[in-house]
């Protein structure tokens, strides 16, 4: 299977954690955001939203090791998503920033939208 599909120039999907095994790289990181710190034990929308991120991604041949695995929230692992980053720190400084000008766009729209309902009739 391996090599038709490498013949075609496709690899086959790497294998997903397993249940215990993601639960195990949540327990170790405490159930927080490796990113930007969302507590998944304080409540229970916030446990809704844990993942596991894989550091450098499956995509860029990032294993499936203890030292490649973080907690993260569902936001912080989208943005991140499958870009590859030379570090840890790197990709956390990259996400972080993201969340921060996502948050000043959401504001600037919801700050329009409220223009928009008071000049309303």
């Amino acid at each position: 299977m391996r090599a038709v599909l490498g013949h075609l120039g496709l690899m086959p999907l790497a294998k997903p954690l397993t249940s215990k095994e993601g639960h195990a790289i949540l327990a170790r990181d405490h159930y927080h955001c490796r990113y930007c710190g969302l507590d998944g034990e304080s409540n229970f929308e916030n446990s809704l939203i844990m993942t596991v991120d894989f550091v450098l991604p499956q995509a860029h041949k990032g294993k499936k090791s203890q030292d490649n695995l973080v907690a993260a929230c569902r936001p912080c692992n989208v943005i991140k998503g499958h870009r590859k980053f030379h570090s840890f720190d790197d990709a956390k400084a990259y996400v972080l920033k993201r969340r921060a000008e996502l948050h000043a766009e959401w504001e600037a729209d919801m700050a329009k939208l409220q223009r928009t309902a008071v000049a309303a009739p």
